[in-house]
């Protein structure tokens, strides 16, 4: 990398790149009502202004996790922006210059200074902290880019503040013997070799997870403390506060707990339109997958499911699921 290149990217480190701008909307029962729904948050002082009251508070208050939700500037503005770009944008197109067109998000470091209330108006301004030299990762050569994000009520006092961090990497590139291999064995009209799935975000707290689906094994984390099953991995238990875990291997068997049938955006790795539904596993715990083997028409909440395997590529392996109907087909 050239270091005219270095400079240009590191003239952005101490740089604003997000200027202060409100949120569409204040902070709102109803968007609080949503979020603790679809968290099953049952802490009543997010809802009930009586039991909020009891406990020394004036009224409801926000879960402290919606901070960011509160300035997302929502579809519509993220496919069709209006303010023609800015620094941010400046700085991702100077990263894929650079070949750096892939991202993930590694760290969030949340620091919260008060709760908010129904009717606060949160804005939020982003600086660019570092970009790290160019490192060597498991998903391949990229950059740690950090940003702190500052976010301000109505009033201009800061009410939170959040370390981000993202991963700009370069994508792997399959061995040229393995695409070469690939090709051989699929007709002449599929030269083209299919295109990879997006790559999951893999890190110390569930890279378990993902080995064992390489090996078709489908694990649930276990508090080892009070034996509480959890999915997504993470690495502290939310009943008891305990770091110490190990896993039961799940059965397989499980049931529709909802779903939405995808039509758009497409990617070239995938079938449309595609099922992507929240399966309940007979353990209890849920997990987002696709459904396979079945129409969106034939698709019912509760409608019993077994587990499958899709083998994407020799490095990921992921869980789907089929009607128990149509098992072993």
């Amino acid at each position: 990398m050239s270091a005219s290149y270095e400079d240009r990217l590191l003239a952005f480190v101490g740089r604003e790149i997000n200027p202060l701008k409100p949120g569409q909307d204040p902070v709102n029962v109803p968007m609080i009502r949503h979020w603790v729904e679809a968290m099953e948050d049952d802490n009543p002082i997010h809802l009930d202004e009586e039991a909020a009251r009891a406990t020394g508070r004036d009224g409801v208050v926000a879960p402290a996790s919606m901070a960011q939700a509160w300035v997302m500037r929502g579809y519509a503005a993220t496919m069709a922006p209006k303010d023609g770009g800015g620094p941010a944008d400046e700085l991702w197109a100077l990263l894929a210059e650079g070949g750096y067109t892939s991202v993930v998000a590694t760290d969030s470091e949340f620091e919260f200074h008060r709760e908010l209330v129904p009717g606060d108006h949160v804005g939020m301004r982003e600086v660019v902290e570092s970009i790290s030299p160019e490192k060597s990762t498991g998903l391949g050569a990229g950059r740690f880019v950090t940003t702190l994000k500052t976010y301000q009520d109505q009033n201009g006092e800061v009410v939170a503040t959040q370390r981000w961090r993202t991963l700009r990497f370069k994508p792997k590139e399959k061995p040229a013997e393995q695409l070469a291999e690939k090709a051989a064995e699929e007709p002449a009209e599929k030269a083209e070799p299919k295109a990879l799935r997006p790559r999951p975000a893999i890190n110390r707290d569930n890279s378990f997870w993902f080995e064992a689906a390489r090996e078709h094994r489908l694990l649930i984390q276990r508090c080892a403390s009070c034996g509480t099953l959890r999915h997504p991995p993470g690495p502290c238990c939310p009943e008891c506060g305990s770091f110490e875990w190990d896993t039961v291997r799940a059965s397989g068997d499980g049931h529709v707990y909802s779903f939405v049938v995808n039509h758009h955006p497409r990617h070239p790795a995938f079938e449309f339109p595609m099922i992507v539904a929240v399966v309940e596993l007979a353990e209890g715990t849920r997990l987002i997958t696709n459904l396979v083997g079945v129409t969106p028409e034939e698709v019912e909440i509760d409608m019993p499911v077994v587990l499958d395997w899709v083998d994407a590529d020799p490095e990921l392996s992921l869980p789907v699921f089929r009607p128990v109907a149509q098992e072993g087909h």
